[in-house]
């Protein structure tokens, strides 16, 4: 079983910015897709960002422009770096990986962290 460790998240006004940032033990894990996931109250779950191997990166239109999606040199660690947060951003965020399976889509990711909360108040 592969474990997905992720840390960042916390609370911030409006307008201010995180970084969120996950890993996993294994050299398999540079190779995979990987994807920030989030989940607000009464809401379904939702992909932010997904990157994966030749393929090109996916945003959700809500977060464009605004969240950045990417890799450590290593390949290692993934990051979400989250600028211009909006109170609507708030939600519990999940780091995804797995091989390549129906990219970003909670369904094709083998793998879960154990998600943070992200607050962000007006």
């Amino acid at each position: 079983q592969v474990q997905v460790v992720e840390s960042g998240g916390g609370s911030v006004q409006a307008g201010e910015s995180l970084r969120l940032s996950c890993t996993a033990a294994g050299p398999a894990f540079r190779e995979w897709q990987a994807g920030w996931f989030r989940q607000a109250p009464g809401k379904e779950r939702e992909a932010v960002s997904c990157i994966a191997k030749k393929i090109p990166t996916h945003y959700a239109d809500s977060v464009r422009g605004r969240f950045t999606i990417s890799r450590d040199n290593t390949g290692n660690t993934l990051y979400l770096q989250m600028n211009s947060l909006r109170p609507e951003d708030t939600a519990i965020y999940y780091c995804a990986a797995g091989p390549l399976l129906r990219f970003c889509s909670a369904e094709g990711y083998a793998y879960w962290a154990q998600g943070t909360q992200v607050t962000i108040s007006s």
